[in-house]
């Protein structure tokens, strides 16, 4: 894909998982309150360059998960995933993936 993208000379914008949050915490009933706090874990990783070459929708999925661990809501990742249309596989893989390299640590 990116080899097409650079032999055609196309600049494809890149999708930012913070516009999939607002999507994803409605259709799954999450509370603007997490919704904040995901917003916040996506900066930090687009500052960090965590979320470079990832699937946005995956990543916003993931940081909702992770706000709503980390502010005790009660989400399983298989409702997020199902509310972002990703799979419970990549909602786990960015949460490990987010938690690991932006040094999150959460209750049990």
């Amino acid at each position: 894909y990116r080899l097409l993208l650079r032999k055609l000379s196309l600049h494809i914008p890149i999708a930012d998982p913070m516009i999939y949050v607002t999507k994803i915490a409605r259709r799954a009933d999450i509370s603007g309150q997490i919704q904040a706090e995901a917003v916040k874990i996506l900066k930090e990783a687009r500052k960090r360059h965590v979320s470079a070459g990832k699937d946005p929708m995956g990543l916003a999925a993931a940081a909702l998960y992770i706000a709503c661990k980390r502010l005790g809501e009660k989400k399983t990742q298989k409702e997020i995933a199902d509310a972002a249309g990703v799979t419970e596989v990549t909602v786990r893989n960015r949460f490990k993936t987010l938690k690991r390299q932006l040094k999150i640590s959460l209750p049990d």
